[in-house]
């Protein structure tokens, strides 16, 4: 458990002058202490509760608390966590494996005579290795110049689904596909024999790749690549034949789902070979879609977000929880140490100062 700061408080009894200690207060203005506001922060963002049910469960429980408090408990924090967020944003890029997607969730937005909800897209791009993650929501949008802004020069590699922006990433570092993406392509031609074809051998991809795990009984990455390099070239070699034909049928209704299982996969060809030129790169982009069902499970319970800066806020909140699994760290625990410890830092303390408190390198004092 991390050791909490606390604040000496002086206070009289029976005419003498008491010393005593009291959990700091990390927030202005507030007089809760970091525990207490990771304990609403967990059940929000991890539990995927809203306000208003965390606010009834207090109730319940004999503690009284509005949900405008709540609201700004959860709102004072992100400012807190202002920094660490753009160290996270920053230090996920130091890794040279990435994956990314989006995913999107209801927001209030204001319109003529009140407000309206209306799908936003928050993005998130995972370093494979360090097990940072960053979510990001920029007013709801999926222009591609949210993404590649973000990317910005970064030359490594960098995993996804086959949607456009991620694509031209391809001009300026390497590409892997998302297996999975081009087999449910496929999958939704039920009755095409030629696309059930495609689908046997990608299982027989990964059926091969099972057979040795990286990290145990020896098996390392460079013996994993010479494993692909032995298994993958036969049934990449089929699996573009099979393509090229199918491609070349002019019976093939253009916007059928034959005719976008079959040029989906052309187009992310390139990326596809690419998962086979190293021993440690995935087969496919899972590891960010089981992230995004945090997110999927908020639609489900809070149905939307109150706001463009409420969506934003709940993107840091996604970053630093999503980071703690990963990293096998206890969210409760970190958001209970690392309030107090960023709350006194200067706030003109520069970005890199707060790298030693992220997930990855956090250690309970």
């Amino acid at each position: 458990m991390p050791t909490r700061a606390f604040r000496a408080t002086s206070y009289t009894q029976d005419g003498a002058v008491m010393e005593g200690k009291a959990p700091v207060t990390p927030l202005l203005g507030s007089n809760y202490d970091g525990s207490f506001i990771a304990g609403i922060a967990q059940l929000r963002y991890i539990y995927s509760m809203p306000v208003e049910r965390i606010v009834k469960l207090f109730q319940e429980n004999g503690f009284d608390m509005d949900k405008g408090t709540a609201h700004g408990l959860l709102r004072k924090t992100e400012s807190v966590f202002g920094n660490l967020y753009k160290a996270m944003g920053l230090a996920v890029k130091e890794d040279d494996y990435l994956a990314g997607d989006e995913t999107y969730h209801r927001v209030l937005v204001k319109v003529p005579g009140g407000k309206n909800s209306k799908k936003g897209y928050i993005w998130v791009v995972t370093a494979v290795y360090t097990g940072l993650v960053y979510y990001f929501y920029h007013d709801g949008s999926r222009a591609q110049d949210v993404i590649l802004n973000y990317i910005g020069d970064y030359g490594g590699t960098f995993q996804s689904d086959g949607f456009s922006p991620y694509r031209k990433m391809a001009r300026m570092l390497t590409r892997l596909a998302c297996l999975q993406h081009v087999k449910r392509k496929f999958l939704d031609c039920e009755d095409d024999e030629e696309a059930q074809g495609i689908v046997g051998l990608i299982n027989g991809l990964y059926q091969n790749d099972h057979k040795h795990t990286i990290g145990k009984d020896g098996w390392t990455a460079q013996k994993n690549l010479l494993w692909r390099r032995k298994y993958a070239p036969k049934k990449l070699k089929e699996m573009r034949e099979r393509l090229d034909r199918m491609a070349a049928d002019p019976e093939m209704l253009p916007k059928s789902d034959r005719y976008n299982a079959v040029h989906y996969m052309l187009n992310e060809w390139d990326a596809i070979e690419n998962i086979f030129t190293r021993g440690d790169y995935h087969l496919d982009n899972n590891l960010v879609e089981r992230l995004n069902r945090y997110i999927s499970l908020s639609r489900r319970n809070s149905l939307f977000f109150g706001s463009h800066k409420g969506a934003q806020r709940a993107a840091m909140f996604y970053s630093l929880a999503c980071s703690c699994r990963l990293n096998n760290v206890n969210f409760f625990e970190y958001v209970s140490d690392v309030i107090n410890k960023t709350a006194l830092i200067q706030p003109n303390t520069p970005i890199k100062e707060y790298r030693n408190l992220l997930p990855d390198q956090w250690k309970a004092l």
